[in-house]
């Protein structure tokens, strides 16, 4: 569903970490160690628990004065950040406080260290603090106050927090917007390491990276500042500031003052700035700043989380009126993991939709529950009567009619004999006799109710619409799906998939399509020949899409038309798309005009993919292009189907990959931007949803021989080469993004700049085990000797060696690849917000160029497109079929893709240190580990923030043959740490114990 690493907070530079933080594990036999060791169970094979997500991480120790002095000095740093957050500081300590207790207040609020020049600039900053010297001669010993004259408004105040909002997920290469959970930072020998928690905000690039932005005196106006403000609310993930001109424009009908982009630092009162490419001072991303002023947005979203809970358990406790205990039963909460499994109970409301989450804690939970109810109340037990007068609200135990199972219900209605009663934890309702009612015994109260609600997404203006519903029934009831939760609440907003079959179906999706007038679709009957056509677009692969005259688009373009008046008359920013998700419907702009479009994948929280759905091109755009559809038109809109009609050339018999760049121009010149083609029908292929065709230029369809087919088969086009491409690479091609305001318009998408999918990109659910994969066998090929391999190119500037700490400090990581101990992949905390935007980046600028000739050699650094994102990658080999192993250098996964794929990687993407590096285990003696060891090491580390104490670094020439010897330790656990390498050396003692 969502693709790309998650956005997420970035650590203190580890080199700013004391090594009287690190706690020392080295060296240290088992048996010193264990009040750290974990205590296994005999189940190795089991995933151990995922990491707890949501709780507020714990900074370090405070550092002194002289310790902050003695890093990182020299620096450069943004000093109007730093200003800014110093008079924030000086807003809550009116009365003043020690200048050596900066730093540690400051890495407190911002989880970045205070720059070291900083602190001997604060004499010159007289506009923001006032310093003052007492009668001790120790130097350190100085009091810090507000300005003497805070009236004094000439100087802007730039308050530049940009760990205030949270922002996209890893991709996870997953479909994800979600911050992972930090990993903790250091502390002192004699304490636990912190653990982590994914309530903090992430915190972009330190200050010491951050451009500084030009300063002037010009201030805001209350109605400009009051409609930038309108705007970040709207984005809560933030938003590029490149994006306000444009996004100032549509909305409120008149043009952004000039000097709010030259002076990005006039609303710092209203959102925090974030440089994320610190060699581009152009690009700041604004995250709105929370209305508390002290903490980010995601701080405020937990606040409203923990209130709607509260909502909940005191309905709870009104609504039943139980009287057999005064604890109350605990509230459902929401699973953590990002798709939880859901079993669909029913639906008369898509806003109340009746389901039981799945797994480990809910219906395992409630199995066990109802197992030792039946046998608390067994058919032997004649000593537990009836109970004689229950009353609404009342809960009860049920024997239900199959007389074996023992079931918690409410009562709902007491009718003579007959009791109505409510499943609580099955979701349904039942008239039954009084004889199976009984009192329910208290050590059944602790399991919060299984059956619960949720709302999907997109379809709150039809949730009660027959078709709907009747399409919900017939997909989702009784069938166990997955749920992406966009909003987690009383009643979360959420996305359901069946990934049940071959390609994962999105049920709210499928559901709004049922809204669809199928009179309105385009006739397509086979030897029938339709005139006025417009061919819209001319895919990579040969595949077509038209447009046939119909009564749908002629009604289509109607509404269209009058969207586009009612956006012009419009000032406000109601229409503005604040949460994307897979499948939803909305406009963006195609040609200058709105078109309909449905997004089909997004990377992270600010970059998507989405489908214009009745001209078939596909684009990669930024969320602030998107808009909602006017609730006045979207009954009618919604029932127009598609307009773009899927079409192949019939009789062309071309092997595959003969469409190569040149074939496909041909055809994009001989009918883009032509009105008046015609085509006859030769057959309809339901499964694959394709018409095949012959495309003609003018109307005389009757002479097969003035056919683009006949003429493409009998021209020399179609030379025979050999198969070089994987037929299932040949339909994953490039396109262009719509209106930027980084990239042209999509004025010239369709005169042959540019290519779409045939197929839109669905929401990848699946997640395989990543690792080092084979190659293609014996099909490897390369000019280059397989024991000599060759360098970079010269002629390439690498990116900078990703700065690592010294031996024995620790460092926030997550862990990309997890192969054995022998064999992981790490990704430094600190960078992976730069990283996730770095991607972003990159799908923007290589999803609007077009396929090129590329010579890929071996050992090579490129950009290449795997799973609907570009990575950068280093080329391992070459495949005579068309295919290329690749190592992506920042997630240390291998992946075989098509050679259509690559692009090379320009200077502006070659900043960023790569950010994957290879690790090994310390702690542990170097060994052939087994697959049942190498699985229980995957289960505890891979895919999950960890601690890294680092043992040593294996330098090399490579930046990717760089190696690390680390501890790692898991800081999620309240109570203990675990040490990776302890669990790693059980195991093994165990396995050699049985052999």
């Amino acid at each position: 569903m969502r693709d790309g690493q998650s956005e997420s907070k970035t650590g203190a530079h580890p080199n700013k970490m004391s090594n009287q933080n690190t706690p020392n594990r080295r060296g240290n036999p088992p048996a010193e160690k264990s009040d750290k060791r974990m205590t296994l169970p005999s189940r190795f094979h089991k995933e151990v628990q995922a990491h707890l997500s949501r709780n507020p991480p714990q900074t370090g120790p405070p550092l002194n004065l002289n310790e902050n002095l003695s890093s990182g000095k020299g620096k450069p740093y943004n000093p109007q950040q730093v200003q800014g957050r110093i008079r924030e500081i000086l807003g809550k300590y009116s009365n003043g406080f020690w200048v050596s207790k900066l730093p540690q207040i400051y890495r407190e609020l911002y989880k970045q260290d205070l720059p070291t020049e900083a602190i001997k600039d604060l004499d010159t900053w007289t506009h923001i603090c006032t310093v003052e010297k007492t009668c001790s001669s120790n130097p350190t010993e100085l009091l810090l106050y507000p300005a003497k004259d805070p009236t004094n408004t000439s100087t802007p105040s730039p308050i530049l927090r940009p760990n205030s909002t949270t922002a996209p997920v890893p991709a996870s290469n997953a479909p994800t917007d979600k911050p992972l959970p930090s990993p903790a930072q250091p502390r002192p020998p004699t304490a636990h390491l912190t653990r982590s928690g994914s309530h903090s905000p992430p915190s972009p690039p330190s200050s010491s990276s951050s451009p500084s932005p030009p300063s002037s005196p010009a201030t805001l106006s209350p109605d400009l500042r009051l409609k930038l403000e309108e705007l970040l609310v709207k984005y809560s993930n933030g938003l590029w500031a490149h994006a306000l001109p444009k996004l100032f424009q549509d909305t409120y009908k008149t043009k952004l003052p000039r000097h709010v982009l030259e002076n990005l630092h006039l609303l710092s009162d209203i959102c925090t700035i974030d440089y994320p490419m610190p060699d581009n001072p152009k690009r700041a991303i604004l995250y709105r700043r929370s209305s508390t002023g002290d903490g980010g947005g995601e701080d405020e979203n937990c606040t409203r989380r923990n209130s709607s809970t509260s909502e909940e358990e005191l309905r709870v406790r009104q609504e039943l009126g139980r009287r057999l205990s005064n604890q109350a039963v605990p509230s459902l909460q929401i699973p953590k993991e990002e798709y939880p499994s859901v079993l669909v109970v029913e639906a008369t409301n898509t806003n109340g939709v009746v389901l039981r989450y799945i797994g480990e804690g809910y219906s395992q939970a409630q199995e066990s529950m109802e197992d030792e109810m039946r046998e608390f109340y067994g058919l032997d037990k004649s000593t537990l009567p009836p109970l004689s007068s229950p009353s609404s609200g009342q809960l009860v135990a049920v024997r239900a009619e199959e007389e074996e199972e023992i079931l918690r219900a409410q009562v709902c209605e007491v009718v003579a004999d007959k009791v109505k009663v409510y499943y609580v934890d099955h979701g349904f309702s039942e008239a039954i006799s009084k004889t199976k009612v009984f009192e329910l015994h208290e050590k059944f109260f602790k399991l919060p109710f299984q059956a619960t609600k949720c709302k999907l997404a997109g379809l709150e203006p039809f949730c009660q619409e027959p078709a709907v519903l009747k399409k919900f029934e017939m997909m989702a009831s009784g069938r166990i799906l997955l749920a992406e939760i966009l909003e987690r609440g009383q009643i979360p907003l959420s996305v359901l998939y069946d990934t049940s079959q071959d390609d994962d179906v999105n049920i709210n999706a499928a559901c709004m399509k049922a809204l669809r007038d199928k009179t309105l679709a385009s006739p397509l009957q086979v030897n029938s020949a339709y005139m006025n056509v417009t061919v819209s677009s001319v895919c990579s692969d040969g595949t077509i899409y038209c447009q046939l005259p119909s009564r749908g688009l002629a009604k289509l373009n109607e509404i269209l038309e009058n969207i586009e008046t009612y956006f012009h008359s419009q000032v406000t920013s109601e229409f503005l798309v604040s949460r994307p998700f897979c499948g939803k419907i909305c406009m963006s702009r195609y040609k200058g005009k709105w078109s309909r479009v449905e997004i089909t994948n997004l990377h992270g929280t600010r970059v998507l993919d989405i489908l214009f759905i009745d001209v078939g091109v596909q684009a990669s755009v930024e969320v602030f292009e998107l808009r909602e559809i006017p609730p006045l038109f979207l009954r009618d809109l919604m029932a127009i189907p598609p307009q773009a009609v899927k079409c192949c050339l019939a009789d062309l018999s071309v092997s595959v990959g003969s469409w190569t760049p040149d074939v496909v121009q041909w055809l994009r010149e001989k009918v883009l931007n032509i009105t008046d083609c015609s085509m006859k029908v030769a057959k309809v292929d339901e499964t694959k949803r394709c018409i095949y065709v012959h495309l003609f230029t003018d109307k005389n369809f009757h002479d097969t021989a003035r056919s683009l087919n006949y003429q493409m088969a009998q021209s020399d086009l179609f030379k025979q080469q050999p198969d070089v491409f994987l037929t299932s690479h040949s339909s994953a091609k490039i396109f262009t993004t719509t209106s930027s305001s980084k990239t042209n318009s999509t004025s010239d998408s369709t005169n042959g700049n540019t290519t779409s999918t045939t197929v839109p990109a669905k929401p990848n659910l699946r997640r395989a085990l990543p690792g080092p994969r084979g190659g293609g066998g014996g099909n490897t090929t390369s000019n280059t000797p397989q024991d000599t391999p060759s360098p970079p190119s010269t002629s390439l500037q690498l990116p900078p060696l990703l700065e690592l700490p010294p031996a024995g400090n620790n460092i926030d990581v997550y862990v990309s690849v997890a192969c054995h101990p022998g064999h992981f992949v790490l990704q430094p905390w600190r960078d992976m917000y730069k990283l996730v935007v770095l991607m972003g980046e990159m799908i923007l600028y290589y999803n609007k160029t077009e396929e090129k000739s590329l010579n890929i050699e071996k050992n090579q650094i490129y950009a290449a497109k795997v799973d609907n994102n570009w990575h950068r990658v280093l080329v391992k080999g070459v495949l005579t079929n068309g295919l290329v192993s690749v190592y992506e250098l920042d997630y240390g996964k291998h992946e075989l893709v098509s050679c259509t794929q690559l692009r090379p990687l320009i200077k502006e993407f070659r900043q960023l240190p790569f950010q994957g590096i290879t690790a090994q285990l310390a702690g542990v003696k170097p060994r052939q580990w087994s697959e049942e060891a190498s699985i229980v090491f995957r289960n505890h580390v891979e895919k999950k923030p960890l601690v890294a104490q680092l043992e040593a670094l294996h330098e090399a020439t490579n930046p990717w043959d760089r190696k690390l010897t680390v501890f790692l330790v898991d800081t999620s656990q309240e109570e203990r740490d675990i040490w990776v390498h302890d669990i790693m050396a059980e195991f093994a003692e165990e396995i050699t114990n049985e052999l």
